[in-house]
């Protein structure tokens, strides 16, 4: 069987591929990114490529049989300029079966993917636990406190890894076409008590300063984020939708593991906050 990957370099595809080399370490694996230059396994075919500009697909299509997609394109998350041409070489390279990897609501990609002869599946991971890399490394270590709003917040947040595993066994065993997967972790957490997990793992205290709604704008300004990604957290953080703090049995379901719990997800990457 072989497999292409979408975004194989990113946060996610990173660990599908990993995932489908634990599964199936016989599967063919094919990995598509526009860098030629892109670091894989040396067990990973790289085609270079860009699914906004199709015309350089053919060859990451041929002979393929199931394909893990990403909804976007670029590190700016812009929509794919052509949705209908990438699902077209699809369908004519005879591609089975996918999945996709989007948010709450259904792209262009999606519902073209639903409509075509490709068995379809939508994969909906609520807040990755790898975000506290990305914003609380650098303060923890610069000053051993996070600074945040909505302290008492609820996250249903999930591994990486355990996206990549749901995604792995889909493609590689299917059984889930037209289903929208809702993936979490094996538990709700608060602000507060991420915090208290990490101080736990890096074996010293963190503090926790909650600020308020306008603090947290003044910090985010301040840091140079754009006022689409102030408002964007905002709802997303202070109103977080019922989806992403409910737990749900997708992981074990799907891969027949229980999903990873943050202490484990902690304890794998101290370093990072040390």
């Amino acid at each position: 069987m072989r497999i292409l990957i979408t975004g194989a370099t990113g946060n996610v595809g990173r660990n599908v591929v990993e995932q489908l080399r634990e599964f199936a370490p016989d599967a063919e694996l094919r990995a598509l990114s526009r860098n030629p230059e892109a670091a894989l396994p040396a067990d990973v075919e790289l085609a270079v490529g860009d699914l906004a500009a199709p015309e350089t697909l053919a060859d990451a299509f041929k002979g393929v049989d199931a394909v893990h997609f990403i909804n976007f394109a670029g590190e700016q998350y812009g929509a794919l300029p052509d949705p209908a041409a990438v699902v077209a070489l699809a369908e004519q390279a005879g591609v089975r079966r996918c999945t996709v990897l989007g948010g709450v609501a259904s792209g262009p990609l999606e519902r073209l993917l639903e409509a075509s002869s490709i068995e379809t599946t939508h994969l909906r991971p609520v807040e990755f636990m790898s975000n506290a890399i990305m914003w609380w490394a650098e303060p923890i270590k610069a000053e051993g406190a996070i600074r945040e709003p909505f302290g008492d917040r609820l996250s249903a947040m999930v591994h990486p890894s355990d996206i990549g595993a749901v995604a792995a066994k889909v493609l590689l065993d299917g059984g889930h076409d037209g289903r929208s997967l809702v993936i979490t972790g094996p538990e709700v957490l608060t602000m507060q008590e991420k915090v208290r997990v990490l101080s736990e793992a890096i074996g010293r205290e963190i503090e926790f300063v909650e600020l308020t709604v306008e603090e947290a704008h003044a910090k985010w300004r301040g840091e140079g984020m754009p006022e689409g990604v102030i408002a964007f957290l905002t709802e997303a953080l202070g109103n977080t939708p019922d989806e992403g703090k409910t737990v749900v049995n997708t992981v074990e379901e799907v891969t027949g593991r229980p999903a990873r719990s943050f202490a484990e997800w902690a304890a794998e990457h101290v370093e990072a906050f040390r």
